[in-house]
């Protein structure tokens, strides 16, 4: 194996094998100039696109731009691309970065604690204890599933499985299948699921926003030109990226512009169809843009046909093998399938992180996560978080947003060894004033006034604390140049200039 033996200090831990940590990884391998590994709870890299493997699982974002800027791929096979080739292109980076041999698999982070004494966080994993000057956590929000509380869900008498836990060794054939959720997950099972079980329940609590999906499979004139023009993926991945910020003005609660945007959803839902009845269940009742706006054009279908139906108000509880919904109506189900979405306020992985004085990350976020450049957080030196709080987005691609953070951490770590101090804290006021910053941006959004609950919104403080409130090229024109002066707010004014003079 290419890392260190277990206790041998490192320059740097990277958690997480999905697009961030495979993006850090490949940043530090490409400088050379410092020791790292990868912590890696499964036995492959991919993680959401790794777990998430269930029947029409694909990206919502178009392929060209659901990638890395250094690592363009012409050979995506459609404009949205599957879950099996999004997995392939991150075994790929992982491969051809030369990433393997600096991944610990089956080393899932149980405990990690930074140790003031030796200005090192040490990390604890099933495969050994392992030391670091730095610790960047690349986990992610979608990343730890979220089962339903439902009444009664444990004693079911028939199959449960969440969507990220798909069960491929039960055969849905012919089987009372029920969904719970109507988010973006649902739309994806649901036409596939419909395709060979004998009956399949829709529990749907809210209806949500579905606009076309204009998927197309690129010929192989298209492949070969991308192929020998670089150039031409890049033009088409920048013109992909304005025409997403240009949804953004929709977010901002622009009564014409969220009117037109709702419209053409409606319009969809309208054109597909027909039966008024099952179209006043599938309107949503919310502003366009509160909650995810998601895209398909087989899921509004899929509901005309006889052995599908909607019950709408969510499941109430569950009797054996029957599941009551919440408008009262009841079915005898074989197969229950959670579609219900992610632990995305309240990080998992936050109840094993241990700052100065011990405190946990998950103490320090009681009541809602916040970081400052959305990336570090006071009380806890030398640890960036990448696709942590405010990273989300509503219209564009999370890539650009975790490439973002890695030029961050890039600056931060440069910076803290250049200057030679053993560490990098940043103020407590700094954190807090680039808070009230992003909750000043918050205001007047869909996703705070547009009459929803959603994941956008942490639920203990009210705050949108997993979006960026603004378009994705504000985050990076805010978040990825590196500042020292946050960081170096408590110290003297000679430190202060020792500290800059490292760097000049």
């Amino acid at each position: 194996m290419g890392y260190p033996a277990s206790g041998s200090p490192v320059d740097v831990i990277i958690v997480g094998t999905g697009f961030g940590g495979l993006g850090m990884g490949a940043k530090l391998a490409r400088e050379g100039e410092r020791s790292f590994i990868i912590l890696e709870r499964a036995e492959d890299v991919g993680g959401t696109w790794r777990d998430n493997h269930y029947p029409g699982a694909a990206c919502d974002v178009p392929s060209l731009l659901y990638s890395f800027s250094f690592r363009p791929n012409p050979e995506w096979s459609r404009m949205f691309a599957p879950q099996e080739e999004i997995l392939g292109y991150l075994r790929s980076v992982a491969r051809e970065e030369n990433l393997l041999e600096r991944i610990v698999f089956g080393a899932e982070l149980t405990d990690a604690r930074w140790d003031e004494a030796e200005a090192l966080w040490k990390v604890s994993t099933p495969k050994g204890e392992f030391a670091a000057k730095t610790l960047v956590t690349a986990v992610g929000h979608l990343s730890e599933p979220k089962m339903p509380d439902i009444e009664g869900l444990s004693d079911f008498s028939g199959e449960v499985f969440h969507s990220a836990q798909w069960n491929d060794g039960i055969d849905l054939a012919g089987k009372r299948v029920g969904i719970v959720g109507s988010g973006a997950t649902a739309i994806q099972v649901l036409p596939e699921v419909a395709k060979i079980a004998g009956e399949v329940v829709v529990f749907q609590r809210s209806a949500p926003y579905v606009t076309p999906r204009p998927d197309r499979a690129y010929t192989e004139e298209e492949k070969g030109l991308f192929r020998k023009m670089p150039e031409v993926m890049q033009e088409l991945r920048e013109e992909m990226f304005w025409s997403n910020e240009e949804r953004y003005a929709q977010r901002r609660g622009t009564p014409t512009l969220v009117s037109a945007a709702a419209q053409v959803a409606l319009d969809h839902l309208h054109r597909q169809i027909e039966d008024p009845e099952l179209r006043r269940k599938l309107t949503p009742d919310y502003t366009f843009g509160c909650k995810r706006v998601l895209k398909s054009s087989d899921y509004y279908p899929t509901f005309t046909q006889e052995h599908v139906h909607l019950e709408t108000g969510g499941v109430t509880r569950v009797e054996g093998s029957r599941v009551i919904g919440g408008d009262g109506g009841s079915r005898e189900l074989d197969v229950i399938i959670a579609c219900t979405g992610f632990e995305a306020t309240d990080l998992p992985i936050a109840y094993r992180i241990y700052g100065r004085d011990g405190q946990p990350l998950s103490e320090r976020w009681a009541n809602g996560m916040q970081a400052y450049a959305t990336t570090a957080v006071h009380g806890f030196p030398n640890l960036w978080i990448i696709n942590g709080p405010n990273t989300g987005l509503g219209h564009n691609s999370a890539v650009y947003i975790a490439e973002a953070q890695i030029d961050y951490i890039m600056g931060a770590v440069n910076f803290r060894d250049q200057a030679a101090v053993p560490a990098l804290e940043v103020s407590r006021e700094a954190e807090d004033a680039f808070m009230d910053r992003v909750d000043q941006l918050a205001q007047g959004t869909v996703w705070l006034d547009g009459g929803c609950s959603s994941w956008y919104v942490d639920h203990r403080n009210g705050r949108l604390t997993t979006l960026w409130p603004e378009p994705a090229y504000t985050f990076r024109q805010v978040n990825a140049p590196f500042d020292p002066e946050p960081y170096l707010a408590g110290s003297t004014d000679q430190a202060r200039e020792e500290a800059l003079a490292g760097v000049r």
